[in-house]
């Protein structure tokens, strides 16, 4: 944006899942760290209008405008800003994220200006819609592989299902912003691998139940390694940790023991 339109200062962030704030950790040309971290809530400032309507918003001088409320005004004067663009990235319909553009003086954009914002948010709404359908068919096969998992265990497949569930639950839990979703998903989780942590101390760790949780429906270190965000060598060295607190040999006696100990379900 900084480069293409111009203007000497960009910023943005990622909008919160609810949609209803988006903190700015992305900034070029910045001068102070004024407006690093900074959480903007709809409907508050230029950035929460244009988040709660979904659509552009610029003003010619930040500082004296009165269709806008002025909460965040300590940030911009501290970084000296007064002309600003916001535009949204809506991705189906959903504003994922914000993008500011600004000048130091107080001035009206001109058209070129705003259009080149414009096609910049375009960009990257391409770019997120194509990330998540990527994430999508992922999913998709991740379900596949488990459904599959669960079917190839004919001598008890109950348990399969259980413990593809329980790997699914403990993911979402990780990848969700959500604390509220966290707590719940972790309760039910909890559940199915019998509760008895409750009791008594943990052998393994969070971690080491991740990974062992995978093991058990059937991923290879690398798909572990994928699934967690971490290095093929790092699931390994969780194996060999999980082994030596279980005293178990392989793989499958140490999710057999963890299993017989409450540490899975």
């Amino acid at each position: 944006m900084r480069r293409e339109t111009g203007l000497p200062i960009a910023f943005g962030g990622e909008v919160s899942a609810n949609g209803t704030r988006m903190v700015i950790n992305e900034s070029v040309g910045n001068a102070s760290r004024a407006l690093n971290g900074l959480v903007i809530r709809a409907g508050h400032g230029l950035g929460g209008k244009a988040l709660r309507g979904a659509k552009i918003a610029a003003v010619a001088d930040y500082l004296s405008e009165p269709s806008i409320t002025h909460e965040y005004d300590h940030a911009v004067a501290a970084e000296r800003l007064r002309s600003i663009v916001v535009v949204p990235v809506v991705v189906n319909g959903t504003v994922r994220a914000m993008l500011y553009g600004a000048l130091r003086v107080p001035a009206e954009l001109g058209s070129s200006v705003l259009r080149g914002v414009r096609e910049i948010a375009r960009r990257v709404e391409f770019d997120i819609a194509v990330a998540d359908e990527v994430a999508r068919q992922l999913r998709t096969l991740e379900a596949a592989t488990i459904t599959e998992a669960a079917r190839s265990s004919p001598a008890d497949p109950d348990r399969a299902a259980v413990s593809a569930a329980y790997a699914e639950l403990r993911a979402l839990a990780r990848e969700t912003d959500d604390r509220d979703l966290r707590v719940r998903l972790a309760r039910i989780s909890h559940g199915l691998s019998g509760g008895q942590a409750v009791h008594r101390s943990r052998v393994l760790s969070p971690r080491e139940i991740d990974v062992l949780s995978l093991v058990a429906v059937g991923y290879t270190n690398k798909e572990i390694a994928d699934r967690l965000g971490i290095e093929a060598e790092t699931v390994k060295s969780y194996l060999r940790s999980i082994m030596h607190r279980l005293s178990a040999h392989n793989r499958t006696q140490a999710v057999a023991l963890a299993r017989a100990i409450g540490e899975l379900p």
